[in-house]
């Protein structure tokens, strides 16, 4: 900050002027007549202001905001006053803010704003300095030298050269600006000095303010002289007690540093460890020896010697391969998850059988809550290993996996390496949960790194960054879990056995929650002494009312919460002996009206209405799809969010329907004279995937012959142009949300591998060929 030292004079009595300029708020800063000060630009619409200066005549009135904090000024946060200044230089920084330099002319008035939408337009009028010159402004001016130059004494940050520079000041109004400029004062004293167009009255305000400056810093400088006195003191004793510590420290340190060495030594001879790791340690011991014991290298390279040693290089578990154990322990942890625990009991059959064997990488896949992460502990715990989980959820960083390199300060392994040092074994069970939930950023893809880590062919020898050494990984066993496969990069997916973990049917979450859910909840509210009993109906209820997911998590909670509240109940009754039974009207009471709505479709068979079904990643979903006819020209109006799949079965559901006219009773010339409308509920979610088009061919033709869809049959599968249904995927999923499933005649023979009581409480009924069956 500088002020311009010209002598220009400004010729006096002219009539001001009323300009149109664009106005630069300023947070914490004055701009005064004649100061070139550089300023620092971030927000868009003062970038957008000097950008318009600068295409004009470089003119722009600076005024300060009321309140700095304020990040979208309005007028009303802005002083009515400020500096009208030209632009002198302009510089744009690679942040994206701007560097400017600016000079101050004259005071202006901000009479209206003209706009504030792109940056702030405004209409000033120029304030013309008053002329003033008599003995008693003569005195003032004196006067304020003089206190200025008891100010620059005692404020060591205002260089002595200012009072050079102040002194060659003649004009009074200028000599009050370049000093007030240069004072530690608050924002609203400055700006009432701005805003002062009388010099007479500017120099005596100046005046007043440095004299309460001063006294402050006079009585700033009494506290530090006084302060200083009472600690040199202390200070002198701090300082020779510290010296006599490190003296003493020093004189010992040899010897403790020695015996610790001699450990180290020792650790290595006496660990099992590889030949490269064994040489490696002694390397990094022999420079160990030769450094000071206070040098920060030292720390780094006993760090890394502590890290080596603390491997379980040969470190193994004994694997219990009963197999009738691990079923029985599989079974109590878990209800159902057939396929899952077979693979798994096959997996430790043959480890019983083949001593050294590359075992395949596991991969649960499913929607959360279905016992993934869970299910690996219960694998740890029948084969009798350490049991270790890392979440990859969120991890960008290709070092969270191989660890950073020695050359960076505080670098470390990564968490394979930590994780198993914190096991202690060699063989444990290694989880690497939502494995589909990592991301790539400029640090490098963590997801490339797990290649290696996934390999059996490769993951005996891993090499983290940190350790610079070859690891076995080939004796861990790693299972993997995620909720969609989309998420896992192909080459990843390709090392992995994909087990995919459904949702629990309706009967399952209600054993889940008589089995497990209802004795722990129980025990964590503190109701073990107390009888309790959820009725199946209450817990039918939850199932069906209270929760809408795949898994349990959300029926946990519930039941959580009514655990709670009885709890609250027996408190407040004092009664521990009375049976508290949870019935479902005792549900609605203590949970409130149902939140979702269970096995209800439209109240009587509609035109053109027909329930579909959708696969999510929490499960199935019931969705309706309405078609409608009106008069038109031909055209198929589709709404409901739907993406470009989706969009495009319907247009083959209407060439199907189109081709196959004469056989659903329509004119061929049907569409000449009408617009069809299909629409497809909730309409804000995202929809994609050909599985619609069964649903909206039938819809279509309800609507155009008016004959009512049958209100409890759900259907679902890809339609051809010859009236094909092709196979689905999710079916699974889709049974769980229907009341009567169509399946595709071409996957009925995939119905073996389902449970027979999803299929057997909601009729599946093989589509075939042929519409006719959705109707009356």
């Amino acid at each position: 900050m500088f002020f311009r030292n010209d002598d220009k004079k400004e010729s006096q009595g002219k009539k001001p002027q009323a300009r149109t300029v664009p106005l630069l708020p300023l947070r914490d800063i004055i701009v005064f007549p004649h100061m070139v000060v550089p300023l620092f630009v971030g927000r868009e619409k003062s970038i957008a202001a000097l950008e318009e200066a600068m295409s004009h005549d470089k003119d722009i009135l600076l005024a300060a905001q009321k309140k700095a904090k304020t990040n979208e000024p309005v007028p009303e946060d802005i002083f009515g006053m400020g500096t009208l200044g030209t632009i002198l230089q302009l510089l744009r920084l690679p942040d994206g803010t701007v560097k400017v330099l600016v000079e101050g002319k004259k005071r202006a008035n901000i009479k209206k704003y003209v706009s504030t939408e792109k940056f702030f337009l405004v209409e000033c009028e120029e304030v013309e300095e008053l002329v003033e010159r008599s003995v008693e402004i003569e005195a003032l001016v004196r006067s304020v030298h003089t206190t200025f130059e008891a100010y620059v004494k005692l404020n060591k940050r205002i260089p002595p050269e200012m009072l050079m520079s102040v002194a060659t000041i003649d004009d009074p109004a200028r000599l009050a600006d370049t000093i007030v400029a240069h004072l530690s004062l608050k924002l609203n004293d400055k700006q009432a000095t701005l805003e002062e167009h009388s010099p007479a009255k500017r120099l005596e305000k100046l005046y007043e303010l440095m004299q309460g400056e001063i006294e402050i810093l006079q009585v700033e400088k009494k506290i530090r002289t006084r302060v200083k006195k009472q600690m040199e003191k202390t200070q002198k004793e701090y300082y020779l007690n510290e010296q006599m510590q490190a003296i003493q420290k020093e004189l010992g340190e040899r010897d403790e540093f020695k015996s610790e060495l001699s450990e180290l030594e020792d650790k290595i001879k006496n660990k099992k460890m590889s030949k490269e790791a064994v040489a490696k340690a002694k390397k990094e011991l022999r420079k160990l020896k030769m450094m000071s014991p206070m040098s920060a290298e030292a720390t780094v390279v006993r760090n890394y010697i502590d890290w080596i040693l603390g491997l379980p290089w040969y470190d193994y578990t004994k694997d219990k391969l009963d197999i009738n154990e691990a079923e029985k322990i599989l079974n109590d942890d878990h209800y159902g998850l057939k396929k899952p625990k077979e693979r798994i009991l096959e997996y430790l059959a043959v480890q019983a059988m083949v001593e050294k064997m590359k075992g395949p990488i596991l991969c649960f896949v499913g929607p959360p809550g279905v016992g993934k992460t869970s299910l690996g502990k219960s694998i740890a715990k029948a084969m009798g290993r350490k049991f270790v989980r890392i979440s990859l959820g969120g991890v960008r960083d290709e070092a969270e996996i191989r660890g950073h390199r020695r050359t960076y300060i505080g670098a470390l392994p990564g968490k394979i390496i930590q994780s198993l040092k914190k096991a202690g074994s060699g063989n444990p069970v290694f989880l690497l949960d939502e494995i589909d939930k990592m991301s790539t950023d400029f640090r490098g893809d963590p997801s490339a790194a797990l290649l290696e880590v996934l390999d059996p062919e490769q993951n005996h020898t891993f090499s983290d960054h940190y350790l610079d050494l070859d690891y076995d990984l080939s004796k861990v066993m790693f299972i993997c879990t995620a909720n969609t496969l989309h998420g896992i990069p192909a080459p990843l997916q390709d090392r992995l056995e994909i087990i995919r973990i459904a949702g629990y049917t309706d009967l399952e979450k209600i054993s889940i929650a008589n089995r497990y859910l209802v004795p722990k909840q129980k025990e964590q509210n503190g109701l073990d002494e107390v009888p309790v009993e959820f009725t199946r109906k209450c817990l039918t209820e939850l199932v069906h009312r209270y929760t809408k997911e795949s898994g349990v998590r959300g029926l946990e909670r519930e039941i959580a919460t009514l655990c709670r509240k009885v709890a609250k109940d027996v408190l407040r009754t004092g009664n521990r002996e009375e049976k508290q039974r949870i019935t479902a009207k005792r549900v609605h009471k203590l949970l409130g009206p149902p939140r979702y709505r269970y096995g209800k479709t439209e109240d009587r068979d509609e035109i053109g209405l027909v329930t579909g079904l959708a696969w999510t990643e929490v499960g199935g979903e019931l969705l309706q799809t309405e078609a409608t006819v009106m008069p038109g020209k031909g055209k198929l109006i589709l709404t409901g969010k739907l993406g470009d799949v989706m969009q495009e079965s319907a247009q083959a559901a209407m060439s199907y329907v189109r081709t196959r006219a004469e056989r659903f009773g329509l004119d061929k010339k049907f569409l000449e004279h009408v617009d069809i409308h299909i629409h497809v509920a909730e309409g804000a979610v995202p929809k994609d995937g050909p599985s619609a088009g069964v649903t909206m061919a039938t819809a279509i033709v309800s609507a155009l012959t008016k004959v009512p869809v049958k209100k409890d049959i759900a259907m679902t599968g890809e339609i051809t142009l010859r009236g094909r249904v092709l196979p689905i995927g999710g079916l699974k999923e889709k049974a769980l949300a229907a009341h009567r499933l169509r399946e595709p005649s071409r996957r009925r023979g995939t119905r073996r591998t389902r449970r027979r009581n999803i299929y057997d409480s909601r009729g599946l009924a093989p589509a075939g060929f042929r519409l006719a069956g959705a109707f009356f």
